[in-house]
């Protein structure tokens, strides 16, 4: 594949997104940045959050995943379904009727000073490893088969991807971004479906046929009932993907901005319902291109890639998708691919840098449109501080080339998911009112039991294996905790 081609292709794309960003931060202010106005249709935002849920990350690995679980990875996703229920018809409602910018804000109006900032640092904290975890693995794609072909500096390609990110986003903010992300959403999908026709007509199927064969095939087994034990029980996937829908999503002031763009609450629940539902099809639709990469690579013999993990050469599922799309399937569809991946990827990118400048600066800087403390520029130098932490955090993943240590840095950055469920739950549920002073210890200690009891469980529980209703766990060592540490009346 012409690396000329590729970049073409990425200018046009980039093009694209540059436009809409000109005519949308038209006559925009600090107000557009950070609450859209409270214009956005409802609509647009539920197409465009598909987009910012599926990252680059799991544009690649959900496919992989259907070795090892066939379809189960639905059982968690049917789990969404009751916790954006949850979303709509408990969490929006407290946001709507607060009129938040930052929904960390309402922890300090329930507990105090102390609370929001632990709070918002846990938030911070996860979405900068997140964020920049994403946006490496595309830089790892785009550096391999474009720009190191080209005798780019990998530091170069970084900053170019954050640059473009900067660009479109530093004017206006998530007022730009619910439209730039729902473009991008269209191109991921449009990825998604010319992948699964190009993988089927190799086999001279029809769209619809390539789906029949797929629910014939060994990988199409939905529900696991058999051992209660192990992480991929059904009880286990659906909770847990309640509970991740709830504590990832609606505590996640990345994904809780673009709804707070909408008009009012009643638009904001019919975005999280729409969004819901669509979403559990696009999941199931990149299930089916998983069962169709690996019996294509079965009936041509093409090995499944591997790759290095603590000196040991592993099975990596996760590379199948972009190694038959760019080596195997024809210059379109790698092209595409890269096109979807790029979407995915910076539809997520894009918002979690919004959010992070949000966060830091209605949470730490205390800045309030309520009371006209919108500091000349301040905004900005935030907005610029956090692309430069993004480009050194990316830096050092790029340079420590162990996935496995980044990996296990990811995993302990949805550690902290945990303290804010049992934040803010507390605070709707409960009326008492732990010591401020306190919170911050709690919610460092309740991940870091949580993480105990993971490594521990199979020899002190008889074999049980946590998945991920280590979460609920978590929350719930901070609710017990907050519970112990209530201000006497």
């Amino acid at each position: 594949m012409n690396p000329i081609y590729i970049i073409a292709l990425i200018t046009v794309y980039f093009a694209v997104l540059f436009s809409i960003s000109y005519f949308t931060s038209k006559n925009s202010d600090d107000d557009s940045f950070y609450t859209g106005n409270k214009q956005s249709p409802w609509y647009l935002v539920a197409f465009g959050m598909i987009g910012a849920s599926l990252s680059g990350v799991t544009f690649i690995s959900i496919p992989g995943t259907v070795a090892g679980s066939s379809f189960g990875y639905m059982q968690m996703v049917l789990g969404y379904l009751v916790g954006y229920a949850i979303i709509a018809l408990v969490l929006m409602p407290l946001y709507y009727r607060l009129q938040l910018t930052s929904i960390y804000s309402f922890l300090e109006e329930r507990f105090g000073r102390n609370t929001q900032l632990i709070g918002a640092g846990f938030f911070l904290l996860s979405r900068v490893i997140g964020a920049s975890l994403r946006m490496y693995l595309v830089v790892l794609v785009l550096q391999h088969f474009v720009f190191e072909p080209m005798g780019v500096h990998y530091s170069i390609t970084i900053f170019i991807s954050l640059a473009l990110i900067w660009v479109y986003t530093f004017k206006s903010g998530i007022k730009t971004i619910v439209w730039t992300d729902s473009l991008q959403t269209f191109f991921m999908l449009m990825s998604l479906c010319i992948s699964i026709y190009m993988i089927g007509d190799s086999f001279d199927w029809s769209f619809f046929e390539s789906v029949s064969e797929v629910t014939k095939s060994s990988y199409s087994k939905v529900f696991f009932f058999d051992d209660i034990l192990g992480k991929g029980h059904f009880l286990k996937q659906f909770f847990g993907g309640a509970i991740i829908a709830v504590a990832m999503t609606g505590l996640d002031q990345d994904m809780m901005q673009k709804n707070l763009t909408c008009p009012n609450i009643k638009d904001a629940q019919k975005n999280v319902f729409g969004f819901s539902i669509v979403l559990v099809l696009v999941n199931f639709l990149f299930l089916v291109l998983g069962a169709l990469l690996f019996i294509y690579s079965d009936a041509n013999n093409i090995p499944i890639p591997t790759r290095m993990v603590d000196g040991v050469e592993k099975v990596a599922t996760d590379l199948l998708f972009p190694v038959l799309a760019i080596e195997h399937l024809g210059a379109f569809c790698g092209i595409t691919f890269l096109i979807g991946l790029i979407a995915a990827a910076y539809s997520s990118a894009d918002s979690a840098l919004t959010a992070l400048t949000t966060s830091f600066c209605f949470d730490f800087l205390k800045l309030d449109k309520k009371k006209g403390n919108y500091p000349k520029g301040m905004r900005n130098y935030v907005h610029v501080g956090f692309t430069v932490v993004l480009f050194i955090v990316i830096v050092l993943f790029y340079r420590s080339n162990d996935t496995s240590t980044i990996n296990k840095l990811f995993t302990w950055a949805g550690y902290t998911y945990g303290p804010l469920l049992g934040l803010f739950f507390f605070g709707i549920i409960s009326k008492a009112k732990p010591k401020d002073s306190l919170v911050p210890i709690v919610c460092i200690v309740a991940p870091v039991l949580s993480y105990v009891l993971d490594q521990n469980s199979v020899v002190w529980f008889g074999g049980y294996q946590f998945g991920f209703e280590l979460l609920l766990v978590n929350g719930v060592l901070t609710y017990m905790g907050l519970g112990l540490i209530k201000s006497e009346v």
